[in-house]
């Protein structure tokens, strides 16, 4: 499978941050993640706040995921704190070109991480989400099956359902997922890859019968007001007072972060939609999917 490349100081905007690098070591290996606090938590000191945890892509660096996806821009106008946690080798255990059960505890390394912030930082239990983008996004899929006791929602961009995720939920839990994925991604193919990953229809419908909603009323919308990007946007959605779930359809777009930047270096990610943010869309769906 292709790694997503990108190099953060082909940035066309300069964007200053105060983020604190944090390592430990984790089953003898050192790991580490970026944090990045909202500027109301200081001034909020009786308040907790959501917590997102942000994926990067194979081979990508926690500062590159932090500077394309511009979450600590939403993470300001939301009052969230986000932290983008580091895989070994740029990777995470997906169950595909790593064994699920022998390769990098990733699990385990995510729960430490919580454990640790719930113990230092004002976090709202129920309002921990998690975002992810390729390898990130497809992680963010066992979360959900892992970790459905810690987690409230998960919203993957361009990383559907593996394979072996479905084998492995721990409880039966609630969690409601949102799937992000261009029909022209070349990366990550929106049909699926056999003996890797569902296509991203698939992976809706496995999340809205796991999560009880089959029947229910779907509602679709679609989005172009930018008509010079090459693409539309499709959003499927069902839902009940308890859980969500969601497809957006970007077609013809591509491997990439609806509304960021466009880059096109090393691979052919294809176009990037200007007709949603997905910060505050994804936003907007935490938000009313906190667990209850």
């Amino acid at each position: 499978m292709l790694k997503l490349f990108i190099t953060a100081v082909l940035l066309t905007t300069v964007i200053t941050v105060s983020a604190q690098v944090t390592s430990f070591q984790f089953e003898g290996v050192k790991r580490k993640y970026l944090l990045y606090l909202p500027a109301s938590y200081q001034s909020n000191t009786n308040q907790s706040f959501p917590l997102v945890f942000n994926f990067h892509g194979g081979g990508m660096t926690v500062a590159e995921q932090m500077l394309y996806t511009r979450m600590n821009e939403a993470a300001d106008k939301h009052n969230f704190i986000v932290v983008y946690p580091s895989g070994i080798k740029q990777d995470w255990n997906v169950g595909f070109e790593m064994s699920y059960q022998k390769g990098a505890n990733d699990i385990g390394f995510v729960k430490a991480i919580l454990d640790s912030l719930k113990q230092e930082y004002r976090i709202d239990d129920k309002a921990v989400f998690a975002t992810g983008l390729s390898r990130g996004g497809f992680f963010c899929h066992r979360l959900a099956a892992e970790m459905s006791d810690d987690f409230a929602a998960i919203a993957s961009i361009g990383g559907p359902l593996p394979d072996s995720v479905k084998h492995f939920h721990q409880s039966d839990k609630k969690v409601s997922v949102m799937q992000v994925h261009g029909t022209a991604d070349e990366v990550v193919k929106y049909d699926g890859k056999t003996n890797a990953y569902a296509s991203a229809s698939a992976t809706y419908s496995y999340w809205v019968t796991r999560n009880g909603l089959a029947g229910q009323k779907e509602n679709k919308q679609v989005f172009n007001s930018d008509k010079k990007d090459n693409t539309s946007v499709m959003i499927q959605e069902v839902s009940d007072k308890s859980v969500t779930v969601s497809l957006i359809t970007v077609e013809n777009g591509g491997h990439t972060w609806p509304g960021g930047v466009s880059y096109n270096i090393g691979y052919p990610l294809g176009n990037t939609t200007r007709d949603i943010d997905i910060n505050e869309v994804m936003w907007r769906f935490f938000n009313k999917n906190r667990k209850q």
